[in-house]
């Protein structure tokens, strides 16, 4: 009896013993399925990596409480001590019996457990509910490359939180909500390192945005939510991309399109500062603009080697390239730089032009929208004519009323000064009734002079007059004698 008591204690405890040694030998096994993220809790002041792949998963940190917030407290069958209470200046809310209540920095969740420890010595059990009425309005810096640096005060939407901590996050303003109210990011920023300072439970932390991968990939979680207090750092991009520039151009945190002042010096016909306004599509201003408010280029303008020169938020200059051959040749419209307000446009002059080139600039956008062509010769009416760009020889001479009785209606001469200083002579035979030709009707350029001679006829005469003037006036000498003395 005592064997078969001992064999069933052995067998009871061996039962037991099996599955325990089971879990702890498949235990590491377990614990090797367990996901990363669920062994340590996220850090919330962890930063950004850019570079990361795939992008890091960025937690909102819990809101904390502060002057002007207004708590609803409630407590379980104490009406009387039920109710909104705002946060004063101090950090503090004043509740009934138990008076002053710091909650400065604390989250919901916090604040709810002090205000239930502070009434235990009053309530028996006390049963508090804390939840957020409404937000203070939150007060952030912003610095760098934005159009208008400085503090800035933003209201979160109307929404309550929860018992558990802060709310509704989407209620609260975001990076970009900041960037637009300081007038948007300049065309040095530095999208993809946008630093935000912030203090969390009292320790700083700095969090890298990379609003690039907002903007071309639609990261939202770039998008950060602000809290009071927040200091939003653009930097300067140490190169433009004129390809991002432009993507960003278009983007919510670029400035709104507006008139810019900018200074255009160099091959233009009218140098100095304008106003340069984007397109009606709200694009915005662009070098061709700014090219077209100073008058058009000149006939010796090198349209590749335009330059940009850009002061940056820090104060340092910066050269940007711009090559409009290849815009107007080859459609790259990234060489169309987009313009910040402050710029100075460099338009240098040619050391040569290629006649075929010319022909090209003349229909450009940014070419002169009218053209001045000097008539001299026997025409109906000579002297300086402004005419629309692009107009050809033959509709100059019909502008001046056509030829006169003494015209050599055959044959112009067309006078033109070169980029490098030299002047061509070209005789070009007539024809109104010719289409545009480049021997026969060429397209005119700015300062250009129409030479219209006499015909052989008006020659001769002119020559027979000349001859003829010396003997008129004896002749006229010898009938005034006889006029006056002939009676005599």
């Amino acid at each position: 009896m005592k064997e078969n008591t001992i064999c069933r204690w052995f067998g009871i405890t061996l039962s037991a013993i099996v599955p325990i040694g089971g879990y702890f030998l498949w235990a590491p096994s377990t614990s090797a399925q367990i996901p990363s993220q669920l062994k340590q809790p996220a850090n919330e002041s962890r930063p950004f990596d850019s570079k990361a792949s795939p992008s890091p998963q960025y937690q909102e940190t819990p809101y904390t409480l502060g002057a002007g917030d207004v708590l609803n407290i409630n407590i379980f069958n104490v009406p009387e001590y039920t109710g909104d209470y705002r946060v004063t200046v101090d950090g503090t809310l004043n509740l009934p019996i138990v008076g002053s209540v710091d909650v400065k920095g604390l989250t919901i969740a916090e604040a709810q457990e002090l205000i239930a420890n502070r009434y235990k010595p009053i309530l028996q059990r006390p049963i508090v509910t804390v939840t957020l009425s409404q937000r203070r309005p939150i007060r952030v810096a912003i610095s760098g490359e934005v159009n208008r640096p400085g503090s800035y005060t933003l209201s979160s939407t109307n929404g309550s939180g929860t018992g558990g901590g802060q709310g509704n996050n989407q209620q609260f303003p975001s990076i970009t909500q900041a960037i637009q109210q300081a007038g948007g990011i300049t065309r040095s920023a530095n999208v993809r390192e946008v630093k935000l300072r912030r203090e969390i439970q009292g320790e700083p932390s700095v969090l890298t945005v990379n609003l690039w991968k907002l903007v071309e990939e639609g990261e939202i979680v770039q998008d950060v939510t602000l809290r009071d207090g927040d200091r939003i750092i653009i930097p300067t991009v140490a190169e433009n991309n004129a390809r991002e520039t432009r993507q960003l151009s278009q983007s919510t945190i670029a400035p709104q399109s507006q008139a810019l002042e900018v200074t255009v010096v160099g091959e233009v016909n009218r140098p100095g500062s304008h106003e340069v306004q984007g397109g009606q599509s709200g694009t915005p201003p662009t070098v061709t603009k700014a090219i077209q408010a100073a008058g058009g280029i000149t006939n010796f303008s090198d349209i590749r080697n335009i330059k940009v020169e850009r002061t940056t938020g820090t104060g340092t200059q910066k050269v940007l390239n711009a090559n409009l051959w290849q815009l107007l040749k080859g459609g790259e419209v990234t060489e169309n730089v987009i313009l910040q307000s402050g710029d100075t446009i460099v338009v240098p002059r040619a050391k040569d032009i290629n006649p075929t080139e010319a022909e090209a600039l003349a229909s450009a956008s940014f070419s002169p929208e009218t053209i001045r062509v000097n008539v001299i010769g026997e025409a109906e009416r000579t002297g300086t004519l402004e005419l629309p760009a692009n107009t050809p020889l033959n509709q100059a001479i019909l502008a001046t009323g056509g030829f006169n009785n003494r015209a050599d209606k055959g044959e112009v001469e067309l006078v033109r000064l070169n980029p490098n200083g030299t002047v061509t002579r070209r005789e070009i035979d007539v024809n109104l009734n010719q289409g545009i030709d480049q021997q026969t009707n060429p397209i005119l350029r700015n300062n250009d002079v129409i030479v219209v001679d006499k015909s052989t006829l008006a020659s001769v005469s002119d020559t027979v007059g000349t001859i003829l003037n010396p003997l008129s006036q004896i002749f006229q000498g010898f009938r005034f004698f006889e006029i006056f003395f002939g009676n005599d």
